[in-house]
């Protein structure tokens, strides 16, 4: 068998959850997501993976700009967000 490993903290939750959400202090515009961006993983039917392609193609943008757009639209930026 092998031996277990001894780093830690690996998959560790975070002490303070505001903190690790909000890990850049940075203001980011939403036009502008090259100042920072965060990973968003979600499941969907493989139905819907490929209309998703499918419509990006016909629009000539990509998946996450055409879903960064969406996003933006979806839920603006309102003065009580920003800290």
């Amino acid at each position: 068998m092998s031996k277990q490993s001894t780093r830690k903290g690996f998959a560790s939750r975070p002490a303070d959850p505001e903190r690790w959400v909000k890990a850049a202090e940075r203001k980011t515009d939403a036009a502008d997501a090259s100042v920072f961006t965060a990973r968003l993983t979600i499941d969907v039917t493989p139905d819907q993976r490929a209309r998703i392609k499918i419509v990006a193609f016909q629009r000539g943008v990509t998946v996450a700009d055409m879903l960064r757009e969406l996003l933006s639209r979806e839920f603006p930026i309102t003065d009580g967000d920003m800290p």
